[in-house]
Order: C-alpha cells, then sequence, then structure tokens
C-alpha cells in the first residue's frame, strides 16, 4: 500500500514526476546505487529517528553518515533509529523503501545539507524496488523540509 500512497502524493503535488519500479530490489544505498547506475552519493536515503517525543525524518545522501554531535545541536536532544516495526507504523513504508512522500503520518522532515551536491537524487518511493528522480530543492519544498547539516562523509 505504501508505494500507492507515494503514487498518490505525486499524483496530487508532482504529476511530471514519474516512480522508477524496477525488478531487482533497491532496498540498500548500494543496490540502489548499482540498480540505477549512478553514485552512492545520488542515492537519497531517509532516516527515520526518534528525538525525545517526535519521530522525524532525515534525507540524506546515500554516502553520508550521521553526527551524532551534529544532531544533537540541531534537534536540541540524542536520537535513536526506530526500530523495523516503529518505522512501518509512523512512515508506512518498509525499510528500504522509505521516503519522505506520502507518509501514514504527518513527520517533521529535514534535509542534510549534503544533498546539495547534486542536481538531482534519487529517494525510495515506498517500496524496495521503487524509486522516484527529483532535485534536492523539490524534494525539499514537497515535503516542507527543513535543510540541517548533521551527517558527515564517509
Amino acid at each position: 500500500m505504501s508505494l500507492e500512497s507515494v503514487r498518490q502524493f505525486f499524483a496530487e503535488h508532482a504529476p511530471e514526476i514519474e516512480i522508477i519500479e524496477l525488478a531487482e530490489s533497491t532496498a540498500t544505498v548500494g543496490m540502489a546505487a548499482r540498480a540505477h547506475g549512478v553514485t552512492p552519493g545520488e542515492i537519497a536515503k531517509t532516516l527515520s529517528l526518534k528525538v525525545k517525543n517526535d519521530v522525524v525524518l532525515i534525507v540524506t545522501r546515500g554516502d553520508a553518515r550521521l553526527d551524532n554531535r551534529k544532531l544533537k545541536a540541531a534537534l536540541g536532544a540524542k536520537a535513536r533509529m526506530l526500530s523495523v516495526d516503529e518505522v512501518i507504523n509512523w512512515t508506512g513504508h518498509p525499510v528500504g523503501g522509505v521516503c519522505p512522500f506520502g507518509l501514514e503520518n504527518p513527520l517533521t522532515v529535514y534535509c542534510d545539507v549534503s544533498l546539495r551536491s547534486f542536481d538531482e537524487v534519487l529517494p525510495a518511493a515506498g517500496a524496495i524496488h521503487s524509486a522516484v528522480r527529483i532535485s534536492p530543492k523539490q524534494m525539499a519544498e514537497l515535503t516542507n523540509a527543513r535543510w540541517i547539516d548533521v551527517c558527515e562523509a564517509i
């Protein structure tokens, strides 16, 4: 159902964006980069975190890692990753298909400034075999995301 919620989201907000569906899984950054013929950095991974009593999503380039010190400074508290069940319950998307579009619940979305290195990125689209090609700027606009600097390159 999650792919359908993303399909509905784009039909309503950006009908020009097409969902790419592949036969093979794109559940990890490496798998997605190979399947789409891009560098791992061009994959926009969405991290689901609990900060105090809030669940937030952070979208970052695929080859970056959260910097806990920067994260705590930006969000005012330590964060923890959600469990698989929590991810599904909060986002409506399976792990490996999580994206900031077509969410089950309204969540605060942040985009890490690392995404600005690319003209176009590929976030998942609600399933482990789907994605969209989108500019980081448009992704942030469509999801009302705020830009923050919470990652480090790896």
